[in-house]
């Protein structure tokens, strides 16, 4: 009896042993976010966050295991596989954004920025969406001209004293991030109403683009870039139309395939060329489904069958309001050599959009690795801040959205949403570069996940864990190995550097 009892106690701290032998070295870095301070340094670092925030974030170091691997939860790296090579994960820099960022105390909001864009301090956000004019998102409803007359274009207060201000220093912090344009409307003197009759429409809201002022809106577009260019601020990309199949929103433009074709081809890529610059062209910039409308299915492949200058427009943008991102697979099936970009998706009250135990597992398995696992480049989620009340807002724009984070402007207390995480995720393990990569071995429903080669020699691996129980997971690059146990409902990225031997 007494050695069954002695077999019992030993038994019991074998199997605590076992479930511990993979964690014995992980080190909380207590220091993380203070670059005055050492960081714990180890072969593996790891960034979680679980849903109820008992892990924000936190930065975890591991080394590799000097033990065979027998685990049956591996995922093994296949670098041999290789997909489609990164651009970068961000954020809309709005106007509203902007106000509020600039409301803060100088070294609130540069702590924060850090803390978002840094590559060596934070998380390392490395691309930004901006308005061509205004959004749903700004301080008033303008473009950058509004007296008719392409020679009247000038920058406005929205830009000199918001954006861009806020865009200088965000590049002192990281010099190296992208930045992306994209107009809600052209100015309203460039509008008609349809394109048989061509009756004026001076309207914020709806409208088609004359096709007589083709060449004065693509010079639009050529003089924005220069004006952020004197302002030492490069434009990395452009969308040519914001939502083109959306007649609503506080200011918008409707335009249809043909149309976008026609003025691509026919204006705007000329108008580059003849400028000497090399701004990148995604077209669409829409919802997986086409709103609904059929005519307009497969708006970016019509009109790359037509033809299109390869070295202008380099893909197509891709929002998730409606529709499913199995297109984002669709189109890459039918034009492989042509990019695709996520670039809007929103939380607001229609989806419970505080509720991160909700948002985060269905944003990082939708937004974040659905559209990278489904060969987008990049992903950039709508508005990096807004105030508590959801603003500032246009009529007839969004007024029940929330933003990646949420200040209250009286405080300037933050409140960090699900899309700040899930991009955090990506940027701070994905940088701009790097080829995401194959992988095999072990699978379960819950877990998703996507593996990534960066430029810099190291590995990294972003994944989801959606069930209620922890995961040992381990991971195998074909020399060495490591496993950490990932808490339920939680999110975890991991980078380490290749090895030889």
């Amino acid at each position: 009896m007494k050695n069954n009892i002695y077999l019992n106690i030993i038994v019991s701290a074998l199997i605590l042993f076992a479930g511990t032998a993979y964690s014995c070295n992980d080190k909380k870095d207590n220091n993380q976010g203070n670059p005055e301070l050492p960081q714990e340094q180890g072969d593996v670092t790891m960034y979680v966050t679980n849903v109820s925030r008992t892990h924000d974030f936190e930065r975890i170091i591991t080394d590799f295991s000097d033990k065979p691997n027998m685990a049956p939860t591996t995922i093994n790296i296949d670098p041999t596989v290789r997909y489609q090579t990164m651009d970068g994960f961000g954020a809309a820099l709005t106007g509203s954004s902007c106000y509020n960022l600039l409301k803060m105390p100088a070294s609130e909001r540069t702590k924060f920025l850090k803390e978002v864009f840094s590559p060596t301090e934070g998380m390392g956000y490395s691309y930004i969406r901006i308005a061509i004019g205004c959004s749903d998102f700004s301080l008033s409803e303008y473009t950058c001209c509004d007296v008719q007359g392409i020679e009247n274009f000038a920058l406005t207060t929205e830009e000199t004293d918001f954006v861009i201000p806020v865009l200088k220093e965000i590049l002192n912090i990281n010099p190296s991030i992208k930045i992306m344009g994209s107009p809600w409307t052209c100015p309203r003197w460039m509008k008609v109403d349809n394109l048989n009759n061509k009756q004026p429409y001076n309207s914020w809201t709806s409208g088609q683009l004359n096709p007589d002022y083709y060449q004065d809106y693509a010079a639009y577009f050529v003089k924005w870039i220069q004006a952020f260019a004197q302002n030492g601020i490069s434009i990395y990309s452009v969308t040519p139309q914001n939502e083109p199949l959306n007649r609503g929103n506080s200011a918008s433009l409707y335009m249809e395939w043909t149309e976008q074709r026609d003025f691509v081809n026919n204006a705007l890529v000329p108008k580059l060329k003849a400028a000497e610059l090399k701004t990148k062209i995604y077209l669409f910039d829409h919802n997986y489904n086409y709103d609904g409308n059929s005519s307009q299915n497969k708006y970016p492949a019509k009109i790359y069958a037509g033809g299109v200058d390869d070295e202008y427009v380099v893909g197509a943008a891709y929002h998730n309001y409606s529709g499913d991102r199995s297109e984002l697979l669709n189109i890459h099936n039918e034009y492989p050599n042509k990019e695709l970009l996520f670039t809007e998706a929103s939380i607001g009250t229609w989806n419970d959009g505080k509720n991160l135990s909700v948002r985060l597992m269905d944003d990082m398995r939708e937004i974040a690795l659905g559209t990278v696992n489904n060969w987008c480049s990049g992903v950039l989620i709508w508005n990096l801040m807004l105030d508590t009340e959801g603003g500032p807002n246009r009529p007839g724009g969004c007024t029940t959205c929330y933003g990646a984070v949420d200040i209250d402007i009286n405080s300037f207390a933050i409140t960090k949403n699900s899309h700040y995480y899930i991009i955090g995720h990506l940027s701070s393990v994905v940088k701009p570069g790097a080829t995401r990569i194959g992988t095999n071995g072990y699978t379960a429903t819950g877990i998703t996940y996507s593996a990534f080669e960066n430029t810099d020699g190291t590995y990294a691996l972003v994944l989801l864990n959606n069930t209620e129980n922890k995961k040992t997971i381990t991971l195998d690059d074909g020399v060495k190995h490591f496993s950490y146990d990932v808490p339920a409902y939680a999110v975890i990225s991991y980078q380490w550097k290749k090895s030889n031997n």
